[in-house]
């Protein structure tokens, strides 16, 4: 049995979303609040922790390393675990350091995270080195991949399909963003598990679908034998629409300004500028292009990232 230990608020509540429904006159839409989950802010990074953090406490690691951008929802929730566990933290981030720590940063800090500042390009050299000095200086480091995207990191998304179960919800639709592939290769993983006959469909944040299913396959693949299953997925399998991607990681475009404010404006809800915003931005796009029967139950799995609001200035698009 794969090791887990309890960092989330779990379950995390489905609400509908009534005045969103009404005004885009689309499908019944619903959301799945994982950016309630509690550590550090919360987010979609805690359910995966829950089995990455509990492997590398079986291990004797006394260090958690991780990697991602200088927002990286997912590194505030390393940097968090590390302290709820008295675990150092180390986090090599992609980007010069801003004069001033805000948002996810600021809550990397806040944790007591140790930072390391590096270029996308060298970015898997600075980990390796700073992997080798941890272990020199018998610090017991476990590195956790970017996202927590690997097959460990995935049976937090299988369990959360066993949760949407034990709920009684059973949507047409599950859409979400899909960026590391952890969130959708655990939740295809426990749509299997749990007999979910809707579909699962990730909104590419920034990675075509071609490039993009055969490595979701393999992780939902390499998670399904750990869970002592002989099921397999092919890459076409993999739900991925990556038609709202192109302007790049991170790039705020119109459409996603508009997502997040009409989240926020029609239903209280905050969304992030990177992950949620572009996935809630391709969401509206396929209603109004009828993607969806009207007669379909739409359940939009917000997987958090709200911290990273807080990084943009006043006077950017998202101000009135």
């Amino acid at each position: 049995m794969t090791n887990r230990i309890s960092l989330a608020h779990l379950p995390t509540p489905i609400e509908p979303l009534p005045r969103l429904t009404q005004f885009l006159r689309g499908p019944q839409l619903f959301i799945k609040r994982d950016d309630l989950t509690g550590l550090g802010l919360g987010g979609n990074k805690t359910r995966k922790l829950e089995f990455l953090v509990a492997d590398a406490l079986a291990k004797g690691s006394q260090t958690l390393v991780s990697t991602g951008a200088v927002q990286s929802n997912h590194c505030r929730q390393v940097a968090a675990a590390a302290a709820k566990l008295g675990l150092e933290c180390w986090l090599v981030l992609a980007g010069q350091e801003p004069e001033t720590a805000q948002g996810n940063l600021f809550l990397d800090k806040l944790s007591h995270a140790h930072v390391i500042y590096t270029t996308k390009n060298e970015q898997e050299a600075a980990i390796a080195s700073l992997m080798a000095k941890l272990k020199a200086a018998d610090a017991h480091p476990y590195l956790i991949p970017y996202g927590g995207s690997n097959a460990i990191g995935a049976l937090g998304y299988a369990a959360a399909m066993r949760e949407l179960n034990t709920q009684k919800f059973q949507p047409d639709w599950i859409v979400f963003a899909t960026s590391s592939g952890g969130t959708q290769a655990g939740l295809m993983l426990g749509a299997h598990e749990t007999g979910f006959d809707g579909r699962v469909l990730g909104i590419s944040v920034d990675k075509t679908a071609e490039v993009f299913q055969p490595f979701i396959a393999s992780l939902i693949n390499e998670a399904a034998a750990k869970q002592g299953l002989t099921w397999r997925v092919e890459p076409e399998q993999v739900l991925i629409n990556s038609d709202y991607c192109a302007a790049g990681y991170g790039v705020l475009q119109p459409a996603e300004v508009q997502a997040i404010r009409l989240f926020a404006t029609l239903e209280g809800v905050l969304l992030d500028p990177v992950y949620t915003g572009r996935a809630a931005a391709g969401l509206i796009d396929l209603i109004r292009k009828g993607f969806f029967k009207p007669s379909d139950t739409v359940l939009f799995w917000h997987t958090g990232g709200t911290p990273a609001l807080f990084a943009e200035p006043y006077t950017s698009a998202l101000a009135f």
